[in-house]
């Protein structure tokens, strides 16, 4: 089953309160799963690889074949592309953290960059969470 992610972090303050935003449709455009989740003081770029790191395991969860995940960070879309360099020790753990997943997944995998036009779902649950320091799931 074929799965498409759409992933976004959030932080007030940069570092700051943050927060992440996962919705998954199949490829029918039905959504199958929204995740909004609080995970504390964290950088913008940290809630990223945070919410990514969530999508892969909900997909995995959901039995999915090949995920293709859309983000409007550009950063980790082309670190995890090969066309950056993750300088951060921070994000280093992450990005390790991510191809350590994906390693085991049981899914082939995509990662796409899309303008934050094509993301607000994803940004809405994030931002939702931090304003309600809760997980929001359905």
């Amino acid at each position: 089953m074929t799965l498409l992610g759409f992933t976004d972090g959030a932080s007030r303050g940069n570092p700051g309160e943050s927060g992440i935003g996962i919705v998954l449709r199949n490829t029918e455009g039905t959504t199958v799963s929204i995740l909004g989740e609080y995970i504390g003081k964290a950088t913008n770029n940290v809630a990223e690889y945070r919410a990514l790191l969530r999508c892969l395991v909900l997909a995995t969860e959901l039995g999915c074949t090949h995920l293709i995940v859309h983000s409007d960070s550009e950063l980790m879309v082309r670190q995890l592309q090969g066309r950056y360099r993750v300088k951060d020790a921070t994000l280093k753990r992450h990005f390790a953290d991510v191809q350590a997943t994906l390693k085991n997944a049981p899914f082939s995998f995509e990662i796409r960059h899309v303008d934050r036009s094509q993301n607000k779902e994803a940004d809405n649950l994030a931002n939702r969470a931090i304003d309600l320091r809760a997980t929001v799931d359905f």
